[in-house]
């Protein structure tokens, strides 16, 4: 992707070709129907993730796309993961690829250069899992606000909860936002701390999402972590944010592209009154929209990836296109399931259909990291601030 005559060009370059065949190859026996309906267990659908498909996209080197070379990795950039994780979406791939991607290019941007040379080559290479704790204490509020941290010593003292943290059971390390509470701190001033799995002080309590997979609420109670683990650069945060929010877009765009592909193929098969019903104008004109609501949501999400991926210019910050995309992205992504649900009729409630699944995936996609209304709300608050003409 480039930028040519005041627009950006979605002419994907022959690297980030290369990394989605690459994917392709690895997600094709991947079955989104073999795991139970999170409706049929009474707790998690595993107890977790899929480490095979986990160590195949380390084998493929897509666990380290956006590492420097340095560290083992492709050094491309995020449009690259986009374009992965929307493959990954397209088979509900249960593997933690956005959160340990996202949290490992956090740390090589932003982190001291004896935590990138502890971390990030194994990260890379799937020896280490990641995670980040982006959701706070309710899922409505800055993830930073709801835990403090203050600097004692040679350690951070790290006080607070978050909830909702994906993969928390499994991950090596969750990477936890917290606002810097320290004397000497300035207003608003916010860190980002690798906690282990595990960590004295740091009680994991089980949460199930809307997928059916494991979360975790994680209550921090005087948590020590030295200073070496903790990432004080302004700007890291909402840096991250920006990247998990972007790749939480291009997994809606994949789920989506997915069940409108099921719904075109369902429609085209069903009959009725000697006719497949793709062929009635009403079924045909529901399929039309949502096929427009996904090549919204597409042109919106490469704007934001490859704002944040350059640092290039606009009118608003990233933090802009970023909120335009998660708004196409949760409305969109709802839309289309919604009518996929409608067109396939009482058929796709049948659980042995893997429909109901993208459908429970959908939904937690939508709210994932705040629904459209929040993000409506950031978009104005930065169209107030930076008046546009």
């Amino acid at each position: 992707m480039s930028w040519k005559g005041g627009t950006v060009d979605f002419t994907f370059g022959e690297e980030q070709q290369a990394a989605v065949e690459a994917a392709k190859a690895v997600f094709a026996g991947v079955a989104p129907d073999g795991v139970p309906s999170p409706a049929l267990t009474a707790g998690a659908v595993a107890d977790d993730f899929d480490r095979v498909l986990w160590a195949r996209l380390a084998d493929a080197d897509l666990l380290s796309l956006l590492l420097d070379e340095r560290h083992g990795g492709a050094g491309l950039d995020v449009v690259a993961l986009c374009l992965v994780l929307r493959e990954s979406a397209k088979v509900l791939a249960r593997v933690p690829l956005l959160e340990s991607t996202a949290a490992a290019v956090a740390v090589q941007a932003y982190g001291g250069e004896e935590l990138r040379a502890r971390l990030l080559a194994r990260a890379g290479r799937g020896e280490l899992v990641l995670t980040v704790a982006a959701h706070g204490r309710t899922g409505h509020d800055g993830a930073e606000l709801a835990v403090s941290a203050r600097r004692d010593g040679d350690a951070w003292v790290l006080d607070g909860l978050q909830t909702a943290v994906p993969w928390a059971r499994n991950a090596d390390f969750v990477l936890v936002p917290a606002l810097n509470t320290g004397p000497n701190a300035g207003s608003g001033r916010s860190v980002l701390a690798l906690v282990p799995r595990g960590h004295r002080g740091a009680v994991l309590v089980e949460q199930i999402s809307t997928t059916g997979e494991s979360l975790g609420e994680l209550r921090l109670d005087s948590v020590r972590v030295p200073a070496g683990d903790v990432i004080e650069a302004d700007g890291a945060w909402e840096w991250l944010r920006n990247l998990l929010v972007t790749g939480t877009c291009a997994l809606a765009l994949g789920l989506g592209e997915r069940v409108l592909a099921m719904t075109s193929e369902y429609t085209g098969k069903r009959e009725q009154f000697g006719f497949p019903i793709a062929t009635f104008q009403a079924v045909a004109v529901q399929a039309a929209d949502r096929y427009i609501d996904l090549r919204a949501m597409e042109a919106t999400l490469w704007q934001a990836a490859w704002r944040i991926g350059t640092g290039a210019g606009g009118a608003l910050p990233a933090s802009g296109d970023v909120a335009v995309a998660k708004i196409w992205a949760s409305e969109g992504v709802r839309r289309v399931v919604q009518t996929a649900q409608h067109l396939h009729g009482g058929f796709g409630a049948d659980t042995e259909y893997p429909l109901h699944r993208y459908h429970a995936w959908a939904k937690h996609l939508e709210l994932s990291l705040g629904p459209a209304a929040a993000h409506e709300e950031t978009l104005g608050d930065l169209l107030a601030a930076h008046p546009l003409g």
